[in-house]
């Protein structure tokens, strides 16, 4: 298992997928769609494009697991950084100037708690995957794709 918590994992996501070409051999953790369920689950009033960096599902991770890290005033923090068209080019810089891009201010330690109950449970769902397909081939049978 590669657990990876940066948005998007688009190197890893090519890797994972070219060691499984034979067999299953590793999946990557947390995917957009395991993101995207922690949000729901969390009850996060933000998506993932609007709050990218210290925003409210970091925020609330960081109030329930270290609110000592969470530093004053992020209630007054939000910042949306613009629509980042050439993020990939010159990094996040130019679009936020505290770093944040994002609404710390919606965050709670309770949507915190709900994320990583809800990243736990996806975790187990890739292992189970990772088992279910290391058996399956085993016993001659097709891999799913």
């Amino acid at each position: 298992m590669i657990v990876n918590g940066h948005g998007g994992n688009y190197v890893l996501s090519n890797l994972a997928q070219e060691a499984n070409v034979d067999g299953p051999a590793v999946s990557l953790f947390p995917l957009g769609a395991d993101w995207d369920r922690a949000r729901d689950d969390g009850g996060l009033v933000s998506d993932r494009h609007a709050d990218m960096h210290a925003g409210e599902i970091e925020t609330s991770i960081l109030l329930h697991a270290a609110p000592e890290l969470v530093g004053e005033g992020y209630a007054d923090a939000d910042h949306d950084g613009g629509d980042r068209s050439h993020l990939l080019v010159h990094g996040v810089g130019p679009y936020t100037r505290t770093g944040v891009i994002g609404f710390p201010s919606h965050a709670t330690a309770d949507k915190g708690k709900a994320v990583l109950e809800s990243l736990r449970q996806s975790f187990d769902q890739h292992l189970t995957a990772l088992g279910e397909q290391a058996e399956a081939g085993s016993r001659g049978l097709p891999r799913q794709k």
